[in-house]
């Protein structure tokens, strides 16, 4: 029997889903999921450690770790080959205080632990 899926919160969606060359010599496309975005988006703009990404996420430091490992990997490889990226899909629920903190996770000193329920992607009754 398989593990059940651990969902990963993400306070702020990308803005932007879609990126690429401007010469567009490449037709390939690399995926990165909203989560390993996620990743990017705490630790490399908002400065967080792998430690405070892992509870904000509310997931192990080590699956962090992995996450964060593989969203720089695939950026790499979209700058060093000129490809395309998209930003979609992954196990993720988004948190629903995010229009009271702004996109800072509900584990800062905004809305603590005010965030009664949230919403796992795909979930039609609570959208």
């Amino acid at each position: 029997m398989p593990r059940p899926i651990k969902w990963r919160r993400v306070c702020k969606m990308p803005h932007c889903t879609n990126f690429g060359p401007e010469n567009g010599i490449h037709n390939d496309i690399i995926k990165m999921t909203v989560d390993e975005y996620e990743t990017i988006r705490l630790i490399d703009l908002e400065g967080l450690t792998q430690e405070q990404c892992a509870n904000q996420m509310e997931v192990a430091r080590t699956t962090t770790q992995s996450i964060y490992t593989n969203a720089r990997k695939k950026l790499a490889e979209c700058i060093v080959n000129g490809l395309s990226l998209v930003i979609e899909g992954g196990e993720y629920r988004i948190c629903e205080c995010k229009e009271r903190c702004g996109g800072q996770c509900c584990r800062h000193k905004y809305c603590n632990e005010q965030c009664p329920k949230e919403i796992k992607k795909g979930d039609e009754s609570n959208e």
